[in-house]
């Protein structure tokens, strides 16, 4: 399973870190996914879904 959004298909980005001395290094930007049961069309699916769709109630959680 990639490291994406289920909802929003949110990737990882890439960027650089920076150093005092202006040393810079690539690095990456990982969004915030949790592994959740929702409810999609009557049934339950195991899916990954970013914290931001969670807590704006894109999702609606299986219980």
């Amino acid at each position: 399973m990639p490291k994406q959004c289920y909802v929003c298909e949110k990737k990882p980005l890439f960027g650089s870190t920076v150093s005092h001395a202006h040393n810079v290094r690539s690095r990456k930007f990982n969004p915030n996914l949790q592994s959740v049961k929702i409810l999609e069309n009557g049934t339950i699916k195991r899916v990954k879904v970013c914290t931001r769709c969670l807590r704006s109630g894109k999702v609606q959680k299986a219980i």
